[in-house]
């Protein structure tokens, strides 16, 4: 009786052991990224692009909002969980909707002004991608994909802090 005891023991912490193996290995190779995607800058390039933009923004800020206290807005920040979700919940609209998610777009907008606060320029998010369709031909390729007009889009970020706040924050 007394080797069943331990023998049922040893399965636990042996089952144990596994599973906090396992865990930890989970956990460290679901963000090991063994090269960057493409488009990925430098924070020297950031620095550069964000500084060319200056005299656009100078102009617009001129222009639209010269009585304003803190200029249009620069930046959009999202948080990484929203980003995670949001891509979810496309993926699963466009399989919805019979489309196939290919990518994201950003697009430039503006809120609209009220009697609180000025419009500020906004990035928003559209899914882009294509029909599930099939036109009878053997290769199948797909250019850029068209935005999916039939889906959600994203925009929940938080402006730059002060708007017009330049790289890095």
């Amino acid at each position: 009786m007394k080797n069943i005891g331990l023998l049922i023991i040893g399965f636990i912490v042996g089952a144990l052991v596994v599973f906090l193996y396992n865990s930890n290995n989970y956990k460290a190779a679901k963000y090991t990224v063994s090269k960057p995607p493409s488009g990925v800058i430098s924070p020297d390039e950031i620095k550069m692009l964000s500084q060319e933009y200056n005299e656009r923004y100078k102009i617009i800020n001129d222009w639209l909002f010269k009585d304003s206290k803190t200029g249009d807005n620069r930046s959009s920040w999202y948080k990484l969980e929203d980003i995670e979700n949001y891509l979810a919940y496309a993926k699963q609209q466009a399989i919805d909707n019979g489309n196939t998610l290919d990518g994201l777009r950003l697009y430039l907008g503006a809120h609209p002004d009220t009697n609180e606060e000025e419009g500020l320029t906004t990035l928003f998010f559209v899914p882009t991608g294509y029909n599930n369709t099939s036109e009878g031909g053997f290769i199948a390729v797909q250019g850029v994909g068209n935005d999916l007009s039939d889906s959600d889009g994203l925009n929940a970020g938080k402006n730059g802090m002060p708007p017009k706040a330049n790289y890095p924050q």
